[in-house]
């Protein structure tokens, strides 16, 4: 057997990193960080292919004997964040790429109850190395290179990826992706990270794979687009307010530039800092997209001769969504009336005002001679608000309504009913008036 000491430092780490003992596991942890940073600053360092392997292994039994759940949260994120400690670019698209294949070595092992852990890790890594992308300037190469990581680790059908690892990945990276760049990625940007997703759904032959990335990408933007469209119309308010302020002092009207006003091809900058909804309206960060654009690239791969059938049909259902946002015809009827607005004024189609305006006729402001008293329709309560004036006027001018109703089904029985009213209401009227007609009722029952 070897001695521990002419062991390379990479498994000596691994060992610590499983052992039983939660401080020798801290421990581990902590020096390993140490050891990354060392090791990459030096001109010649650097790791291989298999020591990140071997030390992954470590990292993946660290959190395995991890049991309590706050724990395993602190823990996972350390661990995520060890990307950081890492001074090239290659070494971190490395230490990544052995992430993702432990996790796919290692998936048909993990029970039931440590799935959740392991769910949580991968989320924390592909938010981290979403940030490592953020703190370089979203450089359009570094981009391409962790795409094309993610692509050929976990997507493509050569890979070794189980079904849950594509299946949770496919769930987790467009809410990532807005976690992290929804304030500072452009809609140009945003179309480059979905292309990945776009040629793979074309050629798998995974019907899996086809529907997650259909459902938890494509379906997933055309849901958030009426969002997408509200954020950016409250930045455009936010640039006029502060342009109206600003113009309102001459002095620093000749000194500050007049903001440009946005497009949908922009991304809303601060979307983050705006306070969050009320209800079910509340959404986190969403992402802008060029619908057309993003139509068009999805009919380019879904056209092409060698795409399965079941795919191009699938795919064409997302086309005609896509394109109908791009002529500004929305899935949900609760489209924000700033966004809707909006696009009346960019000179939409007639049968875009046809749908819209059929459940907004009555809101619309001038259109009727009528004031805009009524409150949102983006909050979703305009026809709960519309009924209780209707309720409140029922118990007033119609108390006796159900009494005057002629004939009707069952009328004997209502007429029954109605004399039985009338004459208590004789009883207390005369109650009122002689105190000895009280005896009359029992009189009669004898």
């Amino acid at each position: 057997m070897v001695p521990r000491a002419q062991l390379p430092p990479e498994i000596q780490l691994a060992q610590r990193l499983a052992g039983n003992e939660q401080v020798t596991r801290d421990r581990a942890v902590k020096r390993l960080r140490k050891y990354i940073v060392a090791r990459t600053q030096l001109a010649a360092g650097g790791f291989t292919h298999d020591e990140l392997l071997k030390v992954w292994k470590g990292l993946f039994y660290c959190m395995w004997m991890q049991d309590k759940p706050l724990l395993q949260e602190e823990l996972g994120r350390t661990i995520s964040q060890l990307i950081h400690a890492f001074q090239t670019t290659e070494a971190q698209h490395l230490f990544l790429q052995t992430f993702w294949q432990t996790m796919n070595r290692e998936w048909t092992g993990i029970d039931r109850l440590r799935l959740d852990k392991f769910y949580m890790l991968m989320r924390m890594v592909l938010n981290e190395s979403l940030k490592a992308l953020k703190t370089q300037g979203w450089e359009e190469r570094q981009i391409e290179q962790l795409l094309e990581l993610l692509t050929t680790e976990i997507l493509h059908p050569d890979s070794q990826a189980p079904s849950g690892v594509k299946s949770h990945f496919l769930e987790i990276f467009l809410e990532e992706l807005s976690k992290v760049g929804a304030a500072e990625l452009t809609a140009e940007q945003n179309l480059k990270f979905i292309e990945p997703f776009c040629t793979i759904a074309a050629r798998t032959p995974d019907s899996l794979v086809l529907h997650n990335i259909t459902r938890g990408i494509f379906e997933a933007i055309v849901e958030q687009a009426p969002f997408a469209i509200e954020d950016l119309m409250n930045e455009l308010d936010a640039q006029e307010e502060d342009e109206d302020g600003k113009s309102e002092d001459g002095d620093l009207e000749w000194d500050v530039p007049s903001k440009e006003s946005g497009s949908l091809r922009g991304a809303a900058p601060n979307r983050h800092e705006e306070p969050p909804g009320d209800g079910e309206d509340s959404v986190g960060p969403v992402l802008q997209f060029d619908y057309e654009a993003m139509a068009s690239r999805l009919f380019a791969v879904a056209s092409q001769q060698g795409t399965p059938s079941q795919n191009r049909k699938r795919l064409y259902k997302v086309i005609r969504k896509l394109q109908d946002l791009a002529e500004g015809l929305f899935p949900e009827d609760d489209v924000p009336e700033k966004a809707y607005r909006k696009l009346q004024e960019d000179g939409q189609e007639r049968r875009t005002k046809k749908r819209l305006l059929k459940s907004r006729s009555q809101n619309q402001p001038g259109k009727g001679g009528k004031e805009d008293s009524r409150p949102d329709p983006s909050s979703g309560s305009e026809r709960r608000i519309r009924r209780r004036p209707r309720r409140r006027r029922g118990p007033g001018p119609e108390p006796t309504g159900p009494q005057e109703q002629p004939r009707g089904p069952g009328g004997r029985g209502a007429r029954k009913k109605r004399r039985q009213l009338r004459a208590g209401a004789r009883v207390k009227v005369a109650g009122c008036q002689e105190p000895q007609s009280k005896q009359r009722p029992p009189q009669r029952r004898k």
